[in-house]
């Protein structure tokens, strides 16, 4: 038999709560198949794997699930590749272009607290001075 995990095997490798793997199998990201009484059981193939482990690579870039979904759907079937490197592209240039804006945002505002820094050591040691000639 093929490779296949438990969601605690999952769960423990990608550290994650078994909640999280049941949420991406709710979201259509993973399809796990089902046995014991009733279903309860579930059994992830490497296909599973694979898809979370993108899943979760997806995320760290910054795309959301959905945006995830349509990739790894797009890697996961037999058409042509050309345009599923095209959409990444497309993709990865927009999360790109978010990042390097919140980047320029991020040190905007570190200029503007190292000026305060500044401006308040100022204004402390004045301040020391006077009580210490005072």
């Amino acid at each position: 038999m093929a490779n296949t995990y438990t969601i605690s095997d999952l769960a423990q490798e990608f550290d994650l709560t078994t909640r999280a793997i049941r949420f991406y199998e709710d979201m259509g990201l993973l399809e796990p198949e089902r046995l014991g009484p009733g279903g309860r059981n579930r059994v992830y193939s490497a296909r599973d794997r694979t898809r979370l482990k993108l899943t979760l690579r997806a995320k760290r870039l910054g795309l959301s699930l959905t945006e995830a979904k349509d990739l790894i759907d797009m890697y996961d079937s037999p058409r042509d590749t050309v345009p599923q490197l095209k959409k990444f592209l497309v993709v990865l240039a927009e999360h790109r272009q978010q990042l390097e804006s919140q980047l320029a945002d991020l040190e905007a505002t570190l200029d503007e607290v190292k000026t305060h820094e500044k401006e308040t050591k100022t204004l402390l040691a004045k301040a020391s001075k006077a009580a210490a000639a005072g």
